[in-house]
């Protein structure tokens, strides 16, 4: 008796990231159900906790809300300021929450019972700026209108460092969570400095040209933006503050920053209305939404589910996109039963599908055969030809095609699917060549039938110009194109490690000045970290393209391409 048959087994691949999915901006449209809350005031600050359940502190006139995530109501209010409060923060593990107001003071609050646990009344004038460092949560990071950027003890109400170099307001202040001793702050006085808490100096000036409104450091520290005027910058650290890149696509101030969770897109908010995402791959902006005031402030969730944006004329819009958790498509379920049901709907047709039965009954197992695919159905009658036409079709997965071509080499059948064409049957398989032969998984096998194409074909067409002569030429060019990026690939790479080897260098010197010397604790060493952390991670801060992944990688691919590229 014969065996029966077995489908075609689709063989699974690494899934890699869809980057025409995020360049496209599918996943920023999913963010509808817009809703408006009026606040009293001006929206200056918002801030989501860490921790789940995402819950996120609203800052607006003398009081900071805290807001549900799930169902946008109030849930703590926290009205215990002399004046207008300022940059309400939650810590990361969403218990205590530190803001500072317009008389110079700094509070930190239980969220919880609401209680004020520490008072802080060093600064003289509006404290803008109050945040946990990033690095250490027993630090308070604060910049004032009396130009000082501090750094707090929370438990002993100390400044650790007091920073006064600023000619001006200071208004945006951050700091790395690669290194807790580095600190940025940005002022009115159109400069960035990056001060280490370590030496209390400053370390680092850049210029922005405008009055910086916001700053943020990727998690690496490597990189730092800065909003300012219409201006988004982007500054490399390790590089000793150069500017990488200057875009202007807003029209008008630029007053917020924010990351997404993956920190692979920038949020700007603006006061011409509104909200740019850039991405960090290359700072393009991907998609944008309109409001009908000036933006404050904004803020995306942890969970990349809610965006919420604070304006000018106290309203705060709050988009999410919908996620149907267990607990509600349980209940949905449950209601669905629940109904009524009534002869000639379909729920009373599939009454009783889901009824288990009881201990006594005979359970009858029934097996309903599955219908096979179409190239399924040529494959089992020994098809080939027909099998490998109908996996290649349009509308089916390259995955499939790929998994035929394996299957007809498993049955020593691939020379006679691809033997005894015409033009029009060959000219599918090669563009299905063309579209998949530079992805490192296939390469290997699409080689192979560009081989059998050439020993079954070469002599067929002779040099008069046709179709397949025209798609064979095309697959050339792409071949030759190929080659040569991965070469220009393998030359950046060099290029790369003689940067790290360099950095290794300079790292071992100990007859450094003194100046030197504390560059390199705070800034140098990160170098190699940073790269290597970038590239492992995928992030796009330090903009290595993800071609640059190995050396062997690389050369061994062109070897493979260069194959194909002689035979034709």
């Amino acid at each position: 008796m014969a065996s029966p048959f077995r489908p075609l087994h689709i063989k699974k691949y690494p899934k890699f990231v869809n980057e025409n999915l995020l360049e496209s901006g599918k996943i920023w449209k999913k963010l509808r159900n817009q809703k408006y809350i009026d606040e009293t005031a001006s929206v200056t600050s918002i801030h989501f906790s860490p921790v789940a359940p995402y819950d996120f502190a609203v800052t607006s006139s003398t009081r900071v809300q805290i807001y549900s995530k799930k169902t946008h109501q109030v849930k703590k209010s926290i009205a215990r300021f002399n004046d207008v409060a300022y940059s309400g923060t939650i810590r990361n593990d969403g218990k205590l929450l530190v803001a500072g107001d317009a008389t110079g003071c700094i509070q930190l609050f239980d969220i919880n019972s609401r209680a004020i646990l520490r008072t802080i009344k060093d600064h003289k004038l509006p404290v803008q700026v109050a945040k946990f460092s990033l690095g250490n949560s027993t630090q308070i990071l604060s910049c004032s209108d009396d130009k000082t950027v501090r750094l707090w003890d929370v438990p002993s109400q100390v400044a650790l460092s007091v920073f006064s170099d600023h000619k001006d307001y200071v208004r945006a202040g951050t700091t790395s969570i690669n290194n807790p001793h580095l600190i940025a702050s940005g002022s009115y006085d159109q400069t960035i400095k990056l001060w280490d808490t370590r030496s209390n100096q400053c370390e680092i000036t850049m210029q922005h040209g405008a009055p910086v409104e916001s700053l943020l450091i990727f998690p690496s520290g490597g990189i730092l933006v800065s909003a300012g005027g219409s201006t988004l910058q982007v500054w490399d650290l390790i590089g000793g503050g150069r500017l990488v890149h200057s875009l202007s696509n807003h029209q008008k101030t630029i007053t917020s920053l924010c990351f997404d969770s993956s920190y692979s897109h920038i949020l700007t908010g603006s006061l011409d209305r509104h909200i740019k995402i850039y991405d960090v791959q290359d700072y393009k902006v991907i998609h944008s939404f309109k409001y009908n005031h000036p933006i404050l402030s904004v803020a995306f969730s942890p969970d990349d589910t809610c965006l919420v944006t604070g304006m000018t004329s106290g309203q705060m819009a709050i988009q999410q996109r919908k996620s149907r958790s267990k607990d509600t498509a349980m209940a949905l379920n449950k209601k669905q039963e629940e109904r009524k049901l009534f002869g000639g709907t379909w729920e009373f047709f599939k009454r009783g599908q889901n009824y288990d039965g009881i201990e006594e009954d005979v359970r009858v197992e029934g097996t309903r055969e599955k219908k096979l695919a179409k190239y399924d159905q040529y494959l089992r009658g020994f098809r080939y030809s027909n099998a490998l036409d109908a996996a290649l079709a349009p509308g089916n997965q390259t995955i499939i095609g790929i998994a035929m071509i394996i299957e007809l080499i498993h049955r020593d059948g691939l020379r006679q699917a691809l033997a005894n064409r015409n033009e029009d049957s060959l000219i599918p398989i090669i563009r299905f060549m063309m579209r998949n032969i530079t992805i490192l998984m296939y390469r290997n096998l699409l080689i192979d039938v560009g081989e059998i194409l050439l020993d079954l074909y070469s002599g067929s067409f002779g040099h008069k110009p046709s179709p397949v002569i025209e798609e064979f030429r095309k697959l050339v060019r792409k071949v030759a194109d190929e080659i040569r990026i991965q070469k220009e690939c393998l030359k950046i790479l060099g290029s790369l490690r003689m940067v790290i080897s360099s950095a290794d260098r300079v790292h071992s010197v100990s007859t450094i000045s003194e100046k030197e010397t504390r560059l390199e604790a705070s800034v140098i060493p990160g170098v190699e970290t940073s790269l290597k952390t970038d590239m492992n991670n995928d992030e796009a801060s330090c903009k290595v393209p993800a071609r640059i992944s190995s050396a062997y990688y690389y050369e061994e691919r062109i070897s493979c391409l260069e194959v194909i590229l002689s035979s034709f």
